[in-house]
């Protein structure tokens, strides 16, 4: 696999979320303003990227690796943690508005499974820079999945788009055109499994119809 196709997997074969529905909880559960899903993309391509390239590091060490092979969890989550922790105490210094918003959520970065998992499938066992490559992808994969999420749930439930701060878009006068109100459940928690259940089963049929598609020209060649 070349440097093109390990960035490009986390955004389109292998994204974490709309292909291997990983983090799902904290991820609809962020997503209802665009600003929130702004954040933790930040917070998660901060984590991600830097424990990738920290585990990978200290398992290309064949001594290091011998050590910490059997205790090999623990340590990526003490890796982790403490690259979670930096970015909640920067947002809580410099962002506390962002911070309150996204709540409990920050810490649990911790235990998403998008993380742990690139660290034992990927950084484990790839040298730094793959692993770096691997954990820039899958972060925009993860932000660009939420953003999207986020901003049919906003639209849909208020009308709006908060990108940061006082910067909103005001979308109302779309309803106002069409003479109907935002739906509220939109911002909802049962909003959030709707609007990913739709989006889930639009890119599962444009999947299916460009693997109809191939195979019927393979047949035709053929």
């Amino acid at each position: 696999m070349n440097n093109k196709e390990n960035f490009f997997k986390g955004i389109i074969k292998e994204n974490p979320l709309f292909v291997s529905l990983l983090g799902m909880c904290p991820s609809l559960a962020v997503t209802t303003s665009l600003e929130n899903a702004i954040g933790m993309t930040l917070g998660v391509f901060f984590v991600l990227v830097l424990s990738n390239f920290i585990i990978s590091l200290i398992m290309s060490n064949s001594k290091l690796a011998d050590l910490v092979k059997p205790v090999r969890i623990p340590v990526y989550i003490v890796v982790i943690a403490t690259l979670v922790t930096i970015v909640e105490m920067v947002m809580h210094a410099y962002l506390p508005s962002l911070y309150f918003s996204l709540g409990v959520f920050i810490p649990l970065i911790v235990v998403n499974c998008i993380i742990l998992g690139r660290a034992e499938a990927f950084a484990s066992s790839n040298k730094p820079l793959d692993s770096v490559i691997d954990g820039v992808g899958m972060a925009l994969g993860y932000g660009l999945a939420i953003m999207t999420i986020s901003i049919f749930r906003e639209f849909l439930g208020n009308g709006t788009l908060t990108v940061w701060g006082d910067l909103q878009v005001n979308l109302t006068f779309i309803f106002d055109f069409l003479k109907i109100e935002p739906i509220a459940m939109f911002v909802q928690p049962v909003g959030a499994f709707l609007t990913f259940g739709l989006i889930l089963a639009t890119i599962t049929a444009i999947a299916n119809n460009h693997k109809n598609k191939l195979a019927k020209k393979v047949a035709n060649n053929g």
